[in-house]
């Protein structure tokens, strides 16, 4: 069953406990936490102390984001902080496998993520270090702006090139009840869904509905 992962991007930041336990009793799988550091993209948002403290409130995995510069300087801190998966950016990364190896050896899942002007064909000599490829299907930096049709295509060929591999392919951007039906037939098997869950009035209802199409396209 593909993994649904609420963003708190898109959250109450005045209520984040209630909205993250509300997520978690909703069923969703994963929490999404994006880190931006106001250099790497054009927003700052949360720390590992902010981490940290959502550790201490649901014990579902934390799926960490790092939109930053030298990821590599913080791997430590938010493994420390709580987090189980860690995505860096192929563009913010010298050394990629390098990077990808550490975050294996803290004991957390690495991922890699693609910018939507960057090719699959990036991850060629590094697709057996890696959990996980998020493909960003907008522009980073920003929650609620509009899926990109070329996100499709992507999907697919990263799907073809990992075979039969057990990775994980994450969407992040513009996820909603269509979008996200395309991407999961696409060959993506883990959403992202920020605004669309947490802008609802009933976003409980969101995270169903995201689950329930989960389970309709592997079917259909």
């Amino acid at each position: 069953m593909p993994i649904v992962a609420p963003s708190i991007l898109s959250a109450d930041f005045n209520n984040l406990e209630r909205d993250i336990r509300l997520a978690e009793k909703a069923g969703a799988d994963w929490i999404h936490v994006d880190v931006m550091d106001g250099h790497f993209v054009p927003n700052i948002t949360i720390g590992p102390v902010v981490v940290e403290h959502i550790r201490k409130i649901t014990q579902l995995p934390l799926d960490v984001h790092l939109m930053i510069e030298k990821p590599e300087r913080y791997i430590d801190a938010f493994r420390k902080a709580g987090a189980d998966i860690i995505s860096v950016h192929q563009e913010a990364c010298t050394h990629l496998q390098r990077t990808l190896q550490y975050i294996r050896e803290t004991g957390a899942k690495s991922g890699v993520v693609l910018n939507p002007a960057t090719s699959h064909q990036t991850l060629e000599y590094v697709i057996d270090d890696v959990d996980l490829i998020l493909v960003m299907s907008v522009n980073p930096g920003f929650g609620g702006q509009e899926f990109i049709e070329t996100s499709i295509q992507k999907i697919q060929a990263v799907r073809n090139m990992l075979a039969h591999r057990k990775v994980f392919i994450e969407v992040d951007g513009g996820i909603n009840d269509q979008t996200g039906l395309r991407v999961l037939k696409a060959g993506a098997n883990a959403l992202v869904a920020g605004s669309y869950v947490f802008s609802a009035q009933r976003p409980a209802d969101r995270i169903q509905t995201l689950k329930k199409l989960s389970a309709s396209s592997v079917t259909a």
